[in-house]
């Protein structure tokens, strides 16, 4: 029974964020530092689930101390622990009247707040302990707890070695997890299929930590990085004297993962002539080295993966049907980062905890509002990995406003591109009526969106409430029509909500 905690704080002070980071990483806990209450909502209206609360007192007043006040309005009061600062008087008159229990005051001690820390540690294990004790149903019959025992917090993190960890937050990823759980175990063949960027190397990584080859070794073939003379030798390895320079015996990637697991990344790029080989190894488990004559026999999991479509490398002949299903006994489709943008935020806050601190220095975790809405809006075609270029590049200049600005610039430029594609696609006079009736439905959609955020100055949550949609539904819409602010808009002072 895990009993480590989440915890989100909004201090304001740095000796309490230092101390509470402190206390935190000494026990294991997990702490996410925001800036701005603006900022811990978005974060709660993208899935994060803390177990603590921290807050601290804003200024009086202000539009902070609004922010602060719907934040204890909407969660959970045992969730909540105020540090009323100086002048926080009135912070703690009204957290006592929503039942607030866990109370700081300045000046805190290392000791209050470890203390306080404990309770929630205390309360965390008592909550786990009561959710596993069956319920009684309908005549006194015990009935199941509905949550399955083994659903994953959010944001699910897994470990992976190195500098690879897997995430997952979404609908979509949390489902990838769940499969890989099920067929890890199954030593059967796996296809990964994604957009490069995607993450499709971590899952392949997942599943062979979570399969019992795990205490084996993971080896990565790059099939694209080596022409197919290079790549044979490569995977199967060659005798002395098979060809110039060929000065010693080499042992193939097939035969130095006997026993583990080989990914053969940008499987889509090989030859048909190592495709037949590859299927004979796949059938009957043995090969023989280039230059040699016995067979050389294995017990290799393959993990295939590629970002090729590859229904059009099939129907193009340029890949082996028979090879195409004997590695895709199980195929996973690895989304795109623009399709699983709550995960967006989690990410930034890791890649920002984990870089090494002679490039991090004094650079909080805590990503200022109008970078993460920038962010979200974005649609990432390089997906994680422009992301965490990004990031990097973000982290190294320590200049905020300028990161905003690079991704408005790419927005603004992808939209441009897109609607010159969607003037070129227009439907023509032949068009069938169902084609004329979705265009006419996604231009007056577009059209209404784009007068309301343009009518509320780009405050996007009062767009939402205009329009009566949410406002994560309106992020989506503006991502999926590429609207940017008009051009009179763009130099004047527009509101970023």
């Amino acid at each position: 029974m895990s009993s480590f905690l989440l915890v989100l704080a909004v201090v304001q002070e740095v000796e309490v964020r230092s101390l509470a980071r402190a206390i935190c990483e000494r026990a294991g806990h997990r702490l996410i530092e925001c800036d701005s209450y603006r900022q811990a909502q978005a974060l709660l209206k993208n899935g994060l689930s803390p177990d603590v609360l921290l807050l601290g007192s804003p200024a009086s007043e202000s539009i902070e101390a609004e922010q602060c006040r719907a934040l204890m309005k909407s969660a959970p009061v045992n969730k909540i622990c105020i540090y009323a600062g100086l002048g926080g008087e009135l912070l703690q008159k009204q957290a006592a009247e929503l039942g607030v229990r866990h109370m700081l005051e300045s000046p805190v001690s290392h000791g209050e707040l470890q203390a306080i820390i404990h309770q929630f540690t205390l309360q965390r294990i008592g909550q786990k302990a009561s959710d596993e004790v069956p319920l009684m149903g309908a005549g006194g019959a015990l009935s199941k707890p509905s949550i399955p025992e083994d659903m994953p917090g959010l944001p699910y993190i897994e470990e992976l070695g190195g500098a690879h960890f897997f995430l997952a937050a979404s609908p979509r990823m949390l489902e990838i997890h769940r499969q890989i759980k099920l067929l890890a175990a199954t030593d059967v063949n796996v296809l990964i299929l994604g957009e490069s960027g995607t993450g499709k190397e971590v899952i392949a990584q997942l599943i062979h930590r979570n399969s019992p080859r795990a205490q084996k070794k993971f080896i990565k073939v790059n099939c694209a990085a080596l022409p197919a003379e290079l790549l044979e030798s490569e995977l199967f390895g060659h005798r002395q004297g098979a060809f110039t320079g060929a000065i010693k015996d080499h042992p193939g990637k097939f035969e130095q993962a006997d026993g583990g697991t080989l990914l053969l990344d940008e499987i889509g790029e090989i030859g048909v002539q190592i495709q037949a080989k590859l299927l004979h190894v796949l059938q009957d488990g043995q090969f023989a080295r280039l230059g040699g004559q016995g067979c050389t026999k294995v017990d290799v999991r393959v993990l295939a993966a590629t970002n090729l479509q590859m229904d059009d490398a099939l129907l193009e002949k340029t890949f082996r049907e028979d090879l195409y299903y004997r590695l895709s006994v199980f195929t996973i489709h690895v989304p795109p980062l623009r399709e699983r943008c709550e995960e967006i935020p989690y990410f930034i806050e890791e890649t920002i905890r984990r870089a090494p601190a002679a490039l991090r220095g004094g650079f909080e975790c805590a990503v200022p509002s109008r970078l993460l809405d920038a962010a979200l809006l974005y649609d990432w075609p390089g997906n994680f990995r422009e992301l965490h270029n990004f990031i990097t590049r973000t982290i190294i200049l320590r200049d905020g406003d300028a990161a905003v600005r690079e991704l408005e610039t790419k927005i603004e430029s992808r939209h441009r591109s897109l609607r010159s594609a969607r003037a070129e696609n227009t439907p023509a006079k032949g068009s069938g009526m169902r084609s004329v009736v979705r265009d006419l439905k996604d231009r007056t959609e577009m059209q209404m969106i784009q007068d309301a955020l343009e009518a509320s100055r780009w405050n996007r949550r009062q767009a939402a409430q205009f329009l009566n949609i949410s406002y994560r539904a309106l992020l989506y819409k503006i991502q999926q029509h590429r609207l940017t602010p008009r051009a009179r808009n763009v130099s004047g002072a527009s509101v970023i909500d």
